[in-house]
């Protein structure tokens, strides 16, 4: 027997079980959580908005939300006039905040950005989404690290509050990507592939240090509504997030992205969408795609077993499969679309 590679190996299951084709989501559908640009959406800004519509329509998904306008000002605009000036009912794009400014601001950064953010509101904009380089990337005017709950920032979250705008935030990625890169590492093969999204401490803050200071900030913060992205960015540790989710009801969570997670220990998950049914939103983050969708329809409708998360071979996030969490109804209809519904204001 000679030996493979890692990226040789491609074991096939030989469990034989039940296979349930979920073509359309069980009641309709709002994606809290997606993109439509280059980078992670699919490109479609450069593509007619009918296709787009027709795609949204097959999936059952009746409000789609673009994250692309955090990107910057540029985006946020181009996104307003291709996307929701043609459909209006059908999208929400949101808005971000320029951390490069913070350089020429000084302290005076957080009020500077506060009124941005009410200007992108006035051009459009329906949300913000701060993305993860804010807590590993992100320095101030004297080059120092700054921290998620820094208080020179909260007047960017009270505007948001005041303006009744919700914040959806990504500051950490899986647990994995902050651990040494050894043959312990159980995304090790995901991180060979990307380096760039291995965040050793040090240099860059522990894992938990961020997750108690993004917790800092909901708390701070009560009138403000803060989407943890990614399952609160710690979907390894549910019982964490879910002591948050109840302690503070103005945090939600999306599970874009993170079905992988939430699939393999489908008993603790099942308990944790039942127990916080109204604080969880739908979201993909894998741009307006046919095929995800009906993935993610089945892990969230059905009971079946072990089956694959990813549409190539070999799953990218982790060499496992998932099983389904066969929710009740009155919970599938909260995740799709009521909570969402309330969460952006939406009027049906």
């Amino acid at each position: 027997m000679k030996d493979i590679y890692l990226h040789e190996y491609q074991p096939r299951s030989r469990l034989f079980t039940k296979t349930t084709e979920v073509l359309k989501s069980r009641f309709p559908v709002i994606d809290a959580h997606n993109h439509l640009g280059d980078s992670f959406g699919g490109g479609w800004d450069k593509r007619p908005v009918a296709e787009l519509l027709d795609v949204l329509d097959e999936a059952g998904v009746e409000t789609y939300v673009d994250l692309d306008g955090g990107w910057g000002e540029e985006i946020l605009h181009q996104h307003l006039d291709h996307f929701k000036a043609a459909a209006p009912e059908r999208f929400q794009v949101f808005g971000g905040v320029d951390w490069a400014a913070w350089a020429g601001q000084g302290n005076g950064f957080g009020e500077w950005a506060a009124q941005k953010l009410r200007a992108q509101t006035s051009a459009g904009a329906q949300g913000l989404k701060i993305w993860k380089k804010f807590g590993l990337q992100v320095r101030d005017h004297l080059g120092q690290l700054v921290a998620i709950n820094d208080r020179r920032l909260d007047p960017i979250w009270a505007t948001a509050g005041e303006l009744n705008l919700p914040v959806m935030i990504h500051v950490a990625d899986p647990v994995a990507f902050f651990d040494p890169m050894d043959n312990r590492n159980e995304r090790w093969e995901e991180l060979s592939n990307h380096p760039d999204w291995h965040f050793p401490s040090p240099p860059y803050p522990s894992f938990q240090s961020i997750m108690d200071d993004l917790a800092d900030l909901v708390t701070r913060h009560s009138n403000t509504i803060f989407i943890g992205a990614h399952v609160g960015c710690y979907s390894e540790n549910l019982a964490w997030v879910s002591e948050l989710l109840a302690r503070c009801p103005n945090f939600y969570v999306d599970i874009s992205a993170r079905i992988s997670e939430l699939g393999r220990q489908p008993y603790t998950a099942r308990q944790f969408f039942l127990n916080h049914a109204d604080q969880i939103l739908f979201g993909t983050d894998m741009g307006p795609d046919l095929e995800t969708y009906r993935i993610y329809y089945r892990f969230l409708e059905t009971n079946d077993e072990y089956f694959n998360y990813g549409k190539a071979g070999i799953p990218g996030q982790g060499r496992w499969f998932i099983y389904g969490l066969y929710l009740p109804d009155d919970v599938l209809e909260k995740v799709y679309f009521l909570n969402a519904q309330r969460v952006l204001q939406i009027d049906k």
